[in-house]
Formats: structure tokens, sequence, C-alpha cells
């Protein structure tokens, strides 16, 4: 049985779920490649409780943790509203090819409407082409405000 829903993370079963996918999407070349940090695995839980930007979907199959979306909240200055970033997803690797990444999406979906978001955002690495697919099968793809300037780039500064 699958099961899709928004997370309680003051449940034990849900924010333990959120960190052993966590764990195993770092541990994947998509991820880095490497196991969450300690520090990480033993503060990521509370820190998402404390923002309340931070909307978290899990997917259970047979009651077992599936698959994750984190979505953190931003703001539109064009729109002068909101909009909901996926800053994380996964599927795990067992789980993967049942549609439950669409599925998530779809539950992230309803939460950005309910928040009268804008648009949702999300990254992906160019050799994710899995990823990809899945996402332009739910809506998403490349933007540009004037195709004379090209698509848009997601670039980051590490602090």
């Amino acid at each position: 049985m699958i099961q899709v829903f928004e997370a309680d993370l003051s449940l034990l079963e849900h924010a333990s779920a959120v960190v052993e996918l966590m764990d195993e999407y770092s541990r994947d070349p998509m991820g880095g490649g490497k196991a969450l940090p300690s520090f990480v695995r033993n503060n990521l839980v509370s820190e998402l409780r404390k923002r309340d930007a931070a909307h978290v979907i899990l997917a259970f199959v047979d009651g077992k943790p599936a698959g994750l979306v984190i979505c953190l909240e931003g703001f539109s200055t064009f729109a002068c509203r909101p909009l909901l970033n996926v800053h994380d997803a996964i599927v795990s690797v067992e789980h993967r090819g049942r549609g439950l990444c669409k599925r998530m999406l779809e539950v992230a979906e309803a939460v950005a409407h309910r928040l009268g978001c804008c648009k949702m955002t999300l990254e992906v690495l160019e050799g994710n082409v899995v990823a990809q697919a899945a996402y332009e099968s739910c809506g998403f793809a490349g933007y540009e405000l004037d195709p004379r300037m090209g698509k848009a780039m997601f670039w980051e500064k590490k602090l």
C-alpha cells in the first residue's frame, strides 16, 4: 500500500523517515556520495520544525519510508506572492519507477495552492535525466524571462 502525505515532524516515525531518506539521498552520487554528517542527522528535524516555511512530504510503501520531498517557501518579487521551492526530492532506490515522485509533487502542489503561491521551483543536476523526466511530466521546465538573455542558471557560494 502506498501512502503520500504531509509529514508531522513531531511524530518519531516521520522524523526518523526524514533522516533515513536524506541520508540515502546524501550517499547517492546525485546527493554528493557521502553519508550525512552526524550534526545534520542529529539536528535536521529539530531545525526543520523551527521553520514555518518548511513543508515536508513523505511517501511510505507498505509502512516503510520510500520517498521524501522537502519544500521551502520563498517569495517572488515579480509576482509579489509566495513561491514554493522543492529543495530536496528523493525516492528510495527500491521504490523508483512507481510514480512516487509524481505523487509527492502533487501533494507539494496542493501545499503551494493552499499558501497562495504563484509558482513552484526546483533545481536538478544536468546528469540526472531520470529526475528531469519526472519533473517535466509534472509540468516543470527551465525558465527564461527573455529568450535573448537565455535560461536561468543556478549558482551557489558556500559560506
